[in-house]
């Protein structure tokens, strides 16, 4: 159980070095005596309300009536709702959206999925749009994380569930999420003090401060948070600042600058084995202390909003750089340095068509991204040889439009799409040992993705909704350069496209506020990930079909009303995400779930709060089971329940006091993993375990050799699926199995051997009882063969080990795995037949 007393002090006239200083309440001032019989002073009086904000940065009000109009599945969090508890991550901020599946790791490492996207990705932003005040925070491949998101420096968050985020020219399966910052104009006071104190170390100061001097507004945040962790080696510090300041030339031209800096350095704690996970759960893996295993950002963010008012509407000009550099020491050193930049115009407008109104949005972007990409061996944390040194580009060109027709009063059809170019390239410098040949590579996607939905609202503050889009998700280098053994090779994946369709209803009734949506998406060529060693990145592939359908509710009511004294209630939420996510007939995989996102996931609170600002809150976390690990459907994760308290108190004069209590059962489960092939052959140390917020992964299921007391891979059944498939294989002398190495660069498949693959000298164990495969074997060198050289490939019946010990290969097939130029010779083939398999006595 963690707990964490916080301090919350918001002042309304607060010198920035006066910490303490509490809010100075406004006085009314009485008027002077009348000075004629006739005449009568009043006292004056002196009202205070928020300002209306501004052309480039709406206010609450103005983002939720923005979000009502979208014909579409769309959710809103405003910040207070979770002010008065302990929001270190987005999960916090999140969690009782309905759709979304947030899970951390460790500091502010999530997984965060819509409807499927990214359901493999154990890191970092996958198939999700991330937006700070309507601006891009991925870097130009799609790719991103959260760290610059900090939660204290939030007035919402707005949520477009896939391609509802056309708005902001977004197709992604997931949508996009836009984070909106408060301004001068629409913060709660002029200063802020912010102090959260708990458990394992765990330490953080905000402030805020926020200036209008006449047409000029200015509004500063930094927060600093420090965690030693529960584990070892999880020491984390983050420093987010954000800033940003506005000029209003006319009442119908305005400019507003946003900038940003946010230092991380977190320490990772690695694996361990579930015996230790469970009684030594502070113990930090040896490869994380050897390694001195680290996560290490810098970056720097500059953008601008100019807008300009017009008579039927508005039209905005966006640009951003943003700058990023990564020290990563993991199985080896990741040394990045990213550069990312952009141009987006936008218009909004209200026009009147044949008697009709109708709403219309069209905006373009480009925007395009520069990295350094260098790899070391890992000494101790420090950079060894160098192992990579690659450029990674990216550039995006995209145009959007979305119009909304009322053909009635409360009736609305839309009609959108989005074109886009995306381009990768990939130049691998070569000229080191571990990679001397230099070799480039690049894949470019385009299409159009069209939207189509119409909007009913028959009393106000009440709709229903449907809505069909086309959905693309274009690998980012992540996906496209992966790492082998010792070696990053690019690699030519699809696009993952896919059309959904959703129903749905939201609303509030007097006592009552409803979100239900159902949908269902037809996927291919979805982007998948799984692991084939803990300490390297998931490789990914293309699956062939896959339906993502599922159910996200969120209900919540006030029960009683009055209860003790005028003003206070007794209300209850309730969440229920429902996630139905499956392989469609696949040849390997048939129609297993896929692996990543558990099926139910509930959240329950019951509130009581009063006028006065008193707030006492339960929460019940309840995932009744868990995800499966793997896409064999073979391992899953233990269901769970978590208990939670939370209280809060607001004095006068601004400042608040409250109580964040988690996991009160003291309960250990497994918070998020990493997904892989099958669990019964794959290295499964790949679960994170979550218990005061510490993290611990799962011991790894180590496959012996044959004649060593492990038979598990004779009581496979033969896999003919496999025939007419090709493998690269080898033999590792000293262990006396056979290897293989998953090649997701071939991988237009699923993983395993059903894919083309190249040899590694480091692997998984093969499976043995294999029938009908097209083997290519190689010789492990270092000489350069060129692709012209490379023959085609001659058929080996593959059967016969008759002895623990495999029989060696004494020649080779002609052919290496296209399309790749490899760094084996090739030499002469053979054929081998098996005959039985047998273990050592």
């Amino acid at each position: 159980m963690k707990q964490a007393r916080h301090w919350k002090q918001r002042a309304a006239a607060l010198p920035a070095a006066a910490l303490t200083t509490l809010t100075t309440a406004a006085l009314a001032q009485a008027g002077a005596p009348a000075t004629h019989d006739a005449s009568v002073t009043l006292p004056t009086a002196t009202v205070t309300a928020k300002a209306p904000g501004s052309l480039t940065a709406p206010n609450l009000q103005q983002q939720q009536q923005a979000l009502d109009q979208t014909a579409g599945s769309v959710g809103f969090v405003d910040a207070a709702s979770y002010s008065d508890t302990y929001a270190s991550n987005l999960r916090d901020v999140l969690k009782d959206a309905p759709g979304v599946y947030v899970q951390e790791r460790y500091g502010q490492e999530l997984r965060l999925s819509i409807r499927g996207s990214g359901v493999a990705r154990g890191y970092h932003a996958r198939g999700l749009e991330i937006l700070q005040d309507g601006i891009p925070t991925n870097f130009a491949d799609g790719s991103g994380d959260y760290y610059q998101i900090d939660p204290l420096g939030l007035s919402a968050a707005e949520i477009y569930k896939g391609g509802n985020g056309l708005a902001y020219g977004s197709t992604t399966l997931g949508g996009a999420i836009n984070f909106t910052t408060p301004t001068a104009l629409t913060a709660d006071a002029p200063n802020q003090v912010r102090v959260d104190g708990g458990s394992f170390g765990t330490a953080r100061a905000s402030g805020q401060v926020s200036r209008q001097i006449g047409a000029f507004d200015l509004l500063a945040n930094l927060s600093v948070n420090h965690s030693d962790g529960f584990r070892a080696h999880e020491r984390g510090q983050y420093e987010q600042f954000n800033a940003n300041f506005g000029y209003r030339f006319s009442p119908a031209v305005e400019t507003r600058f946003y900038v940003g800096a946010y230092i991380v350095d977190q320490q990772l704690p690695g694996a361990l084995s579930l015996t230790d996970a469970l009684n030594n759960p502070k113990k930090a893996a040896p490869a994380a202390l050897s390694g001195d295993q680290a996560r290490n950002t810098r970056t720097e963010r500059l953008a601008n909003v100019t807008s300009v008012r017009l008579d039927s509407g508005q039209l905005d000009f966006s640009t951003w750089v943003i700058h990023k550099s990564l020290y990563h020491p993991i199985f080896q050193v990741i040394d990045q340095d990213y550069w990312t930049y952009g141009f987006a115009p936008r218009y909004t407008g209200t026009q009147t068509i044949g008697g009709l109104r109708n709403q219309f949005i069209a905006g373009a972007r480009f925007f395009g991204g520069n990295n350094d990409a260098r790899q070391y061996v890992n000494n101790a944390g420090n950079r060894g040889a160098q192992t990579l040194n690659a450029a990674q580009d990216a550039y995006n060109y995209e145009a959007y439009l979305e119009d909304r027709l009322y053909v009635t009063p409360t009736v609305a059809l839309m009609a959108g799409a989005k074109a886009y170019r995306n381009v990768r390239r990939y130049q691998d410098y070569g000229g080191l040992p571990a990679n001397p040949t230099a070799k480039s590579d690049s894949a470019t996607y385009s299409g159009v993705n069209p939207k189509f939905g119409v909007l009913w609202e028959p009393v106000p503050a009440v709709q229903a909704f449907a809505d069909i889009t086309r959905s693309a998700d274009v690998p980012d280098f992540s996906d496209l350069s992966q790492t082998m053994a010792t070696t990053t090779r690019f690699v030519p994946l699809s696009a993952q496209r896919g059309w959904t369709l959703e129903l749905g209803t939201r609303g509030k009734r007097e006592r009552f506020s409803w979100d239900v949506t159902a949908y269902r998406s037809l996927v291919r060529d979805q982007l998948l990930q799984f692991t084939t060693n803990p300490n390297i990145p998931a490789a990914t592939f293309n699956a062939n079909r896959t339906t993502l359908q599922g159910v996200e509710l969120g209900v919540s009511g006030d029960l009683l009303q009055n209860l003790f004294g005028s003003g206070d209630k007794l209300t209850l939420s309730q969440l229920w995400n429902y996630s139905d996510f499956r392989f469609d007939n696949d040849p390997q995989y048939r129609n297993n779930r896929i692996a990543g996102v558990p099926e139910h996931v509930l959240r329950t609170t019951v509130a009581y709060s009063r006028a006065a600002g008193l707030r006492v809150a339960g929460t019940i976390d309840w995932v009744p089971g868990g995800a499966y690990v793997d896409y064999a459907n073979t391992l899953r994760t233990p269901g769970y329940m978590l208990f939670g308290l939370q209280a809060s108190y607001e004095f006068q004069r601004g400042v608040t006091v409250f109580l964040d209590a988690r996991n009160l059962g003291n309960k250990r489960y497994v918070s998020d993993f990493s997904t892989v092939a099958d669990a019964r052959t794959a290295n499964t140390a790949v679960f994170y375990l979550l218990i005061r917020r510490q993290l611990v992964r799962r011991h790894p299921f180590l496959a012996h050799r044959l004649g060593e007391g492990y038979d598990a891979a004779l009581h496979h059944p033969a896999q003919h699926d496999l025939a007419d498939r090709s493998a690269v294989l080898a033999t590792d002398v000293y262990q006396r199995f056979v290897l293989e190495q998953v090649v997701a660069a071939l991988g237009k498949g699923r993983p395993g051997l059903s894919l083309h693959a190249v040899l590694a000298h480091e692997g998984h164990a093969f499976l043995l009882l294999v029938e009908g495969i097209d083997l290519d074997l190689v010789h492990r060198r270092n000489d350069v063969v060129e692709a012209d050289d490379v023959h085609q490939p001659v058929g080996v019946e593959v059967a016969d080990a008759d002895r623990a010990h495999l029989a060696r290969p004494q020649g080779i097939l002609h052919r290496a795995p296209r399309p790749m130029h490899i760094t084996e010779r090739l030499v002469d083939e053979i054929e081998v037949q098996i005959v039985q398999l047998q273990t050592a006595q």
